[in-house]
């Protein structure tokens, strides 16, 4: 990109009528389905290659799998029992490329203990296996973001932790890996992509696939689309499809009919709980993180800027996979198995958020969730149409050129990709601004703290939030119910980030509905009023917003009091997504 050309990268709604225009009117080299972190990534990789791009993603950026992961950028230490280290290397080549260059303003590198337990087998056991994880990730950390690990006697590392048991621990290894705000991510992976001219549409589901011809395998040319803002529909005519939708592979199958796709994929739900950072004890000199052995997988204690999160479950899930809905069943679990290691027991009064994601695995011969591939594959049913699925998070820039290499294949003379070493909408000034927090502050009349804060959800573009609170100091206040957020973040939501419901800027361009124990209903009317003011809404409108969001939090928390996933499900259930409101 060049310079001058950072207004490109805007998801004003402006942006998005002109983008719903020309979709509907041009010929794409390649439409991707899916605005989670594949999908977008694999619309910035087609973007930078000089080809006509549209991207469309039913809810919102980010909405599914990629708001709810456990926030973590990792090689997947757990693997290496499974002797996949191909797939550990892969990963731990893009930590290094997203801590250094991609996206080094929003990707942090974190240290985890991991608690020994058992004699002396166990540090043999555990520290080879970490040593191994050093090796695979060192070859590409150029400038050694990533510190090695070491190993802790159990004096360290009760001074390190705490809040652990000490007639449990008799040690620790402390190794490194990398912290991600999975949501903001993603968005800054669309937002540049739309700097490299991406067409980006969200609240744009798509409905059916265009066909050349009514052969089982005639070519895909397009898709039908239902634009969630207003009602109306469209089509898009593209060269070449890319269906990036995670646990909704089946969706894009269904459309097929006779030709279904080769690859088949499992929904995996993964429960986080988000506590105070009182709550648990980490140390003066972190704080580290966990990583604990469970029955059945691994459990993370993470710390997230004031809080921890913990978690995950790892459970299969065959019902609505909009809206994944945790049980208390789920809640319990996670306090018991992290309760083993910690002097200081959590209960479900010490819960201020929860949050349940499903991963799209793979599926092989085992039906157990943790057993299924983490791998992704990439497959052509049909001409015109690509499928991919599986992965983790951390490879979603691998996936991404898999599929778009696969597009392009019948386009004659395409480049590859560019998208090991481009920096995203935040990271390329993020030098030149990262040590500016007390100046910015001064200079704005803001708390350093808050700055700083700013700097790590926005990158260099802490500039566009500061210019706002300029042209109207009342933006500089922060906002009702999260005095961590400022006003002014809820109007750039809405004109730089694509933000088009209250719920968008709760959830995911903020955290607020996991990090307040109001889940944000007390900071509802005021972000609603905010983005009322910028997309023209009336006060019916502003309080039909507040309404389905407080709707929203209400059938989550009667969700979390139900003792399975059949009856959670239901309670979620009860209250409709916004975007149905249309």
């Amino acid at each position: 990109m060049h310079p001058g050309e950072t207004d490109r990268t805007l998801l004003s709604p402006e942006r998005r009528r002109a983008d719903r225009a020309r979709l509907a009117t041009d010929v794409v080299d390649v439409l991707v389905i899916g605005g989670g972190v594949t999908g977008a990534g694999a619309a910035l990789d087609a973007a930078s290659r000089g080809l006509s791009v549209g991207l469309l993603e039913a809810r919102d950026w980010a909405a599914g799998t990629s708001s709810r992961s456990s926030k973590l950028i990792h090689g997947g230490l757990r693997y290496l029992e499974q002797l996949a280290f191909p797939l550990v290397r892969e990963a731990l080549t893009e930590r290094a490329r997203l801590v250094t260059t991609i996206a080094p303003h929003l990707v942090r590198p974190l240290p985890f203990l991991l608690p020994l337990t058992a004699p002396v087998w166990q540090r043999a056991y555990y520290g080879a296996g970490v040593a191994l994880y050093d090796v695979l990730g060192a070859a590409f950390a150029r400038d050694r973001a990533i510190p090695r690990h070491r190993h802790l006697s159990r004096r360290a590392a009760l001074r390190a932790f705490p809040a652990l048991r000490r007639d449990v621990v008799r040690g620790a290894i402390r190794y490194w890996d990398a912290q991600v705000d999975d949501a903001r991510h993603t968005l800054a992976v669309v937002r540049t992509a739309a700097g490299y001219g991406a067409a980006a549409l969200s609240s744009a589901r798509v409905v059916g696939l265009l066909r050349d011809g009514e052969a089982p395998d005639a070519a895909v040319t397009g898709v039908r689309v239902a634009d969630l803002t207003d009602g109306s529909s469209f089509e898009v005519r593209a060269r070449s499809v890319i269906a990036a939708t995670g646990v909704w592979s089946d969706d894009v199958g269904e459309m097929l009919g006779a030709a279904a796709p080769s690859l088949r994929v499992r929904a995996s739900k993964g429960v986080h709980l988000v506590v105070p950072r009182t709550a648990i004890d980490g140390g003066d000199l972190g704080p580290d993180g966990l990583i604990l052995r469970t029955p059945t997988s691994v459990l993370f204690v993470i710390p997230w800027r004031d809080r921890w999160i913990v978690g995950t479950t790892d459970t299969p899930w065959r019902l609505d996979r909009d809206h994944p809905a945790a049980s208390s069943a789920d809640i319990a679990y996670l306090l018991d198995q992290v309760n083993r290691v910690l002097s200081r027991p959590l209960s479900a009064d010490d819960v201020v958020g929860v949050y349940a994601g499903l991963r799209p695995l793979l599926a092989g011969e085992s039906d157990e969730t943790s057993r299924l591939s983490r791998e992704h594959a990439v497959v052509t049913p049909v001409p015109g149409l690509v499928l991919v699925a599986g992965g983790k998070y951390t490879t979603y820039r691998v996936m991404a050129a898999d599929a778009v290499d696969a597009a392009v294949e019948a386009l004659p003379g395409a480049p590859g990709s560019r998208t090991a070493q481009l920096p995203l909408v935040g990271a390329r000034g993020w030098a030149g601004v990262r040590d500016r927090a007390a100046g910015l502050a001064a200079e704005h009349g803001l708390p350093e703290e808050t700055v700083t804060r700013l700097l790590h959800r926005h990158g260099d573009e802490v500039l566009a939030v500061l210019d706002l609170v300029r042209g109207d100091p009342a933006l500089g206040r922060p906002l009702d119910g999260a005095p961590e957020h400022l006003a002014a973040e809820v109007v750039h939501a809405v004109t730089a980030e694509g933000a088009l419901h209250v719920d968008d800027v709760l959830t995911r361009r903020t955290r607020i509905s996991i990090e307040t124990p109001h889940r944000g209903v007390e900071s509802a009317p005021q972000v609603a009023a905010l983005m009322g003011g910028v997309l023209g809404w009336d006060d019916e409108r502003t309080a039909r917003e507040v309404r389905h969001y407080t709707a929203r939090v209400e059938a989550e928390r009667e969700s979390q009091r139900m003792l399975d996933d059949r009856t959670a499900d239901a309670a979620r259930l009860g209250a409709p997504d916004v975007r149905a409101a249309v």
